[in-house]
């Protein structure tokens, strides 16, 4: 079984928004292992006894891209201290500006959304790869400079209380279309394919960078890591949510040797396997040691994961693991037709009682 280097639990610091991080960290050492305690992997949020009236509006990205970094900070320490974190769910805080924030730490214009200040969207750049290239983390970028302020900041503020996560890493082809823009990426897979590998090195070479500061500047090699599962040792999403516009053979070429080199870095990797359009490269994803934890996302319409519980099943028969978020009830029905030691079940329950109830009745039915 193609599993990620395991979390070495024994030296994981403590967290006061998560007494318990210490049996947390063991139950995610035993998934990593392909191994089962007593119950498999939930990760249960719920409303914090007492502090029901007390959760502040969630932040966008405009609050984290222009608002004092101290108030942005304390509101996600707020939000955390309102909210239990049951299983081995652990208290975050996502400092990522904008789905397109790679690109924009490069050189893209962000345009915001004057009707919601939690849509951003990057402007495409590129107009001939030759002139374009090498694409590069641009230091002085006030955007980069913001979100290093955040990790800083963050380390200092919220230490002994909540972690910080990664960014949001939509990079290798991801990126290449948010420069270019996804129709001119198409037709240049098909009329220039050898610029384009020029181009997927080059946006190749952007990722060590951003992961090196990024972690550094939140010390999470001291303090762990946390985006949807816990290490010590690395964990990350990753995600190329551009193959669900191209074939199995592209998909192969430019980028799942892109995943691969990405993930070797991160370690532990959650792969985000984003709609139906991308199911296509199941033989490619299943093959690959590179991703063990899939999400994959059904899409609005679908019929959700007890639609796709077949390819969840064989998924898990291929030696992967799967991700599943449901409510409690959906995720209880799922529990009875999945492997237990191969599953991460995310939900939020409507108390701390409910969050605690439905761990033991994992156990009991595990």
């Amino acid at each position: 079984m193609d599993t990620p280097k395991t979390c070495p639990f024994h030296r994981v610091p403590p967290l006061s928004l998560k007494p318990d991080l210490q049996d947390a960290a063991r139950r995610w050492d035993a998934f990593y292992a392909g191994e089962l305690i007593d119950r498999p992997v939930v990760c249960v949020t719920a409303p914090r006894n007492g502090a029901c009236n007390a959760v502040p509006p969630l932040l966008t990205y405009r609050d984290k891209a222009f608002g004092n970094v101290d108030t942005v900070l304390l509101s996600a320490l707020a939000g955390a201290e309102a909210t239990y974190h049951g299983g081995e769910a652990v208290p975050a805080f996502f400092p990522s500006l904008a789905a397109d924030e790679i690109a924009a730490y490069i050189g893209a214009e962000i345009r915001w959304s004057p009707d919601s200040p939690d849509t951003n969207w990057s402007v495409p750049f590129v107009r001939n790869w030759e002139q374009a290239l090498p694409l590069r983390v641009q230091e002085d970028n006030p955007l980069w400079q913001r979100v290093l302020q955040l990790y800083v900041r963050g380390s200092e503020l919220l230490e002994g209380k909540m972690l910080l996560a990664p960014l949001d890493f939509h990079s290798n082809m991801d990126l290449l279309a948010a420069v270019r823009g996804p129709e001119q990426l198409c037709m240049d897979l098909v009329e220039q394919p050898q610029a384009v590998e020029e181009a997927m090195k080059s946006a190749r070479a952007v990722f060590p960078v951003l992961w090196q500061k990024i972690t550094r500047a939140g010390k999470m090699s001291e303090r762990g890591y946390w985006q949807y599962m816990f290490s010590m040792d690395g964990a990350a999403l990753l995600c190329c949510d551009f193959i669900a516009m191209i074939s199995p053979s592209m998909f192969k070429r430019f980028v799942l040797p892109a995943l691969e080199e990405e993930a070797a870095m991160v370690k532990n990797v959650f792969f985000h396997w984003d709609g139906p359009a991308a199911l296509v490269h199941e033989p490619h994803i299943l093959s690959s040691k590179a991703f063990y934890l899939l999400e994959f996302v059904p899409g609005a319409g679908s019929g959700g994961y007890m639609a796709y519980l077949e390819h969840l099943k064989r998924w898990q028969a291929a030696g992967k693991a799967v991700w599943v978020e449901g409510t409690p009830e959906e995720i209880k029905a799922l529990h009875g037709e999945l492997l237990p030691q191969r599953v991460v079940y995310s939900t939020r329950a409507a108390s701390e009682k409910d969050a605690d109830e439905l761990l033991r009745w994992f156990v009991r039915h595990t």
